[in-house]
């Protein structure tokens, strides 16, 4: 006699949740031996930390988080997950968390080439169409997504199987993605001419060359649009301008370079792109509540 739902879920939840934490080897985010994939433990609540999150699927067993963009709370817990679908630099804060039942995630890159081999495959007419969507969301986990990450992590501790294995169960984890009630969200990502592709092309350009000047008319004729049509779609998608999505990149970026060491704040302007020393230590100091030193100084103690 199968066993209700629920308990299933608990069961498949718990045994992912074991799989996580076997793999962390402690606090902190760790890669394991399948590509794309990052087990994530943390055994207290931490600050609101920025970090600039690829395309990906966050898969939460233990604990809450939220992440922040542009004033807007994305907040995640057990059986749901945080979706992203392009480039975005975001705070992140894991919110409930300890030693006895420390914070649990599973994240899992997405694959646009993925995404748009399945979608040959699908009956997906209409889904290019419609408003231009937030590159970020928060889902509930279903039935068969969730078998489907379990299986996944299962290849942990098969690590002979991982070679032929492992592709086939990532593909089965976006396909059930796709099959899911937010299939066509995830679907924008990799439907070429879709106005969340052209901004996710657009942003991986930006982000590979964010200490060079921009000029949001040549990003727009990249993108086969009007400079204000570019704006606004950009905005849908980031709830950012350019400039300021720019901008954003390159304080993360300053940020950890001052966290990592060996570098003056100085050094560190001019090296994510700021001509000017004071302007870079006002516009961090807006976004991160003090000058660079002394939020760093701050964060260590911390």
């Amino acid at each position: 006699m199968d066993k209700p739902i629920n308990e299933l879920r608990r069961d498949c939840l718990a045994e992912l949740g074991q799989l996580i934490d076997k793999n962390s080897k402690g606090d902190g985010m760790h890669p394991v031996a399948i590509g794309g994939l990052q087990c994530i433990r943390l055994s207290a609540p931490n600050h609101e930390l920025p970090h600039v999150y690829n395309p990906c699927v966050c898969v939460i067993v233990q604990g809450v988080k939220q992440v922040l963009l542009e004033g807007e709370v994305y907040r995640y817990a057990p059986q749901q997950f945080l979706a992203v679908s392009v480039d975005l630099p975001l705070f992140g804060q894991v919110l409930v968390a300890s030693a006895e039942a420390p914070y649990l995630c599973l994240a899992i890159d997405l694959d646009a080439s993925t995404i748009a081999d399945l979608l040959a495959q699908l009956d997906v007419a209409g889904w290019s169409r419609g408003e231009t969507a937030r590159g970020l969301f928060v889902g509930d986990l279903d039935d068969a997504t969730l078998e489907s990450v379990v299986r996944l992590a299962r290849l942990l501790d098969e690590p002979r199987d991982i070679p032929v294995l492992a592709p086939l169960a990532l593909r089965e984890f976006h396909y059930r993605l796709l099959r899911g009630p937010h299939g066509p969200a995830v679907a924008q990502m990799a439907i070429a001419g879709s106005n969340t592709h052209k901004m996710g092309q657009i942003i991986r350009r930006m982000r590979a060359h964010y200490a060079e000047p921009i000029r949001v008319e040549e990003l727009a004729s990249q993108a086969n649009m009007s400079p204000s049509s570019f704006h606004q779609h950009f905005k849908a998608v980031t709830a950012m301008s350019p400039l300021q999505y720019q901008k954003r990149l390159r304080l993360t970026e300053a940020r950890g370079l001052l966290l990592g060491g060996g570098m003056d704040a100085a050094s560190v302007a001019y090296r994510v792109g700021y001509q000017s020393v004071s302007q870079f230590s006002r516009e961090y100091a807006r976004l991160f509540g003090a000058p660079p030193m002394r939020d760093v100084e701050a964060l260590r103690h911390a």
